[in-house]
C-alpha cells in the first residue's frame, strides 16, 4: 500500500514509538508493548488497529536465519532488457515472480534496468540461478556481484527520519 509523505506526517510520537518497537519485536505482547511506549494497553492496542487499517502495518513476519537454512550465499544482478516497453517490463515482473531464488527485484533509472537479489548455498547452484535468470524475458546481459560480506543489512523502515 502507498501512503504519501503527507499521510505519514499524521504519525505522532507515540504512534511513530509502537512502529518502532513492533519493527523490532512483531511478537511483542500488548502489555508489553504498552509499558513500552507509555500507554495502557487499550489505546494501545486500539492504536496498533488503526495502523493496521490505515495501511502502516502490513503484516508480521518471522526473520530466518539464512545460515541455518543452508542460503547464505548471496549476489546482487544488473539486468538489462532488450526493449523497454511495457508489455517487457510486464512479462520479467511475472517471470521474476515466479523464481524462488529471487528474494528482491528493484527497477532502476540508469545504466541497467532491474536490480535482483538472489540466495543460494553455493557457486553451483549460482551458476543454476544465473542461468535462469539470463532466460527470463526479454534479458539482453547481467552483470553479476557477489557478497562477500554484509555489513549491513536493515529490515525496518528508518523511523527517525519523519522526525
Amino acid at each position: 500500500m502507498k501512503i504519501n509523505k503527507q499521510s505519514s506526517r499524521a504519525l505522532d510520537r507515540i504512534d511513530r514509538a509502537i512502529l518502532s518497537v513492533l519493527q523490532q519485536q512483531g511478537r511483542i505482547s500488548n502489555v508489553d508493548l504498552s509499558q513500552r511506549v507509555h500507554l495502557s494497553p487499550s489505546p494501545c492496542l486500539e492504536r496498533v488497529r488503526r495502523l493496521e487499517a490505515d495501511g502502516y502495518i502490513e503484516g508480521y513476519s518471522a526473520i530466518l536465519n539464512a545460515q541455518f537454512l543452508g542460503l547464505s550465499k548471496v549476489a546482487f544482478i544488473q539486468v538489462t532488457l532488450d526493449h523497454t516497453t511495457e508489455d517487457v517490463f510486464d512479462k520479467f515482473k511475472v517471470a521474476v515472480a515466479e523464481s524462488p531464488h529471487i528474494v528482491e527485484c528493484h527497477m532502476v533509472a540508469g545504466g541497467f534496468d532491474y536490480f535482483i537479489k538472489v540466495r543460494f548455498d553455493d557457486m553451483d547452484n549460482y551458476r543454476q540461478v544465473l542461468e535462469q535468470v539470463v532466460k527470463l524475458p526479454h534479458v539482453s546481459q547481467t552483470h553479476t556481484y557477489v557478497v562477500i560480506e554484509e555489513v549491513k543489512s536493515e529490515q525496518g523502515i528508518p523511523l527517525a527520519l519523519l522526525e
